[in-house]
């Protein structure tokens, strides 16, 4: 469960990272307002997909772990259930 946290936190941090970036950069660059939040929205997102896929793989499949796990429980706890 910690390990899946922690792919989690990895990636929103370097998400959040890469998007501090570019709306530096931008800014510097002279965009301003709701043009430098949507443009280093863009940019961050199309950077993030290249540059995180790793990331991205780790954490989706320690999310899919914890649903398949979840539910693994919900269907013990329900044949307990139906024994009684």
């Amino acid at each position: 469960m910690l390990a899946g946290m922690r792919a989690t936190m990895s990636y929103t941090v370097l998400r959040l990272a890469i998007f501090a970036a570019a709306l530096g950069l931008l800014y510097l660059a002279g965009a301003r307002g709701i043009l430098l939040v949507g443009l280093a929205a863009v940019v961050s997102a199309i950077i993030s997909f290249i540059l995180l896929a790793r990331q991205r793989e780790a954490m989706a499949g320690s999310i899919s772990r914890r649903i398949t796990n979840a539910r693994e429980r919900l269907d013990e706890g329900t044949k307990v259930e139906d024994i009684d």
